[in-house]
């Protein structure tokens, strides 16, 4: 199994930026696809995550209103579109896979694939 995750870059203050999440090596039906951030000296967090059948998405409460998750089953990819940039917002953002429920999902240790990671610099 490989995600590969892309699209990171530096960018100010109320800027946008859209990252991508290759998925391959296996279906991922059933599966929940997600993306989880971490800043410099701070733990790994959740962002937010869409269930690969069905589409349903959860949002972390710092992230909602500017943040959208949305996937492509034809191309096997899921995307993040991050709008209205803050400095906060800056870290390495990894997408994930995993077979987990509810508030479970915000839990990193549920998660059985990682991409890579990108990294997001938002400037003030």
């Amino acid at each position: 199994v490989q995600l590969q995750a892309s699209g990171g870059g530096l960018v100010q203050a109320g800027g946008s930026l859209r990252l991508s999440c290759a998925a391959s090596g296996r279906t991922f039906t059933g599966y929940v696809m997600g993306w989880f951030r971490q800043a410099p000296g701070k733990e790994r967090e959740f962002v937010t995550n869409i269930r690969w059948s069905g589409g349903s998405t959860y949002y972390a409460d710092s992230v909602k209103g500017r943040f959208t998750i949305s996937r492509d089953n034809a191309k096997n990819t899921v995307y993040l579109q991050m709008n209205s940039l803050k400095p906060e917002d800056t870290a390495v953002y990894y997408c994930a896979a995993a077979q987990c429920k509810g508030s479970n999902c915000r839990n990193p240790d549920r998660w059985s694939y990682w991409g890579q990671g990108t990294l997001v610099t938002v400037s003030s």
